[in-house]
């Protein structure tokens, strides 16, 4: 004689474990992802860029590592540089007008960073910041 057995039917998926593993995930991700960014050393480039393609309505701005700053191939203070910038973005084609930033690698992050404020104030957006040839 045979014997039977009563089986149940499931008709659903149990999806606790995958609910277990997502926020294991979850938790893992949300732990290591701030430590992440600060995982990694930042060295600001050295002042070896390449030749910049000018045009007409670009324009250089050059500082070196004692934080003089070169604005068409002279040595301006800062008050001069935001006069001079403000001036070039009255002019004829005040609005094509493309900035290319150059910074020696010692110079301090903080002078960059005053120079970028008063091109912004001047009323520039278009700045490129010149990097070295990483080749």
């Amino acid at each position: 004689m045979r014997r039977r057995f009563e089986t149940k039917c499931y008709d659903e998926i149990n999806i606790t474990p995958l609910m277990d593993t997502v926020f294991f995930l979850l938790i893992i991700f949300m732990i290591t992802a701030p430590l992440l960014e600060y995982s990694f050393d930042v060295t600001p480039p050295a002042m070896k860029g390449g030749q910049i393609k000018a045009d007409e309505f670009s324009r250089s701005i050059n500082v070196n590592k004692n934080g003089q700053i070169e604005f068409e191939k002279k040595v301006i203070p800062m008050e001069t540089l935001l006069n001079r910038l403000r001036d070039l973005k009255r002019g004829k084609h005040g609005s094509k007008i493309k900035l290319f930033l150059r910074a020696d690698q010692e110079l301090k992050y903080g002078k960059v960073i005053e120079i970028l404020r008063t091109i912004r104030q001047a009323g520039h957006t278009d700045i490129a910041l010149v990097t070295g040839d990483t080749r």
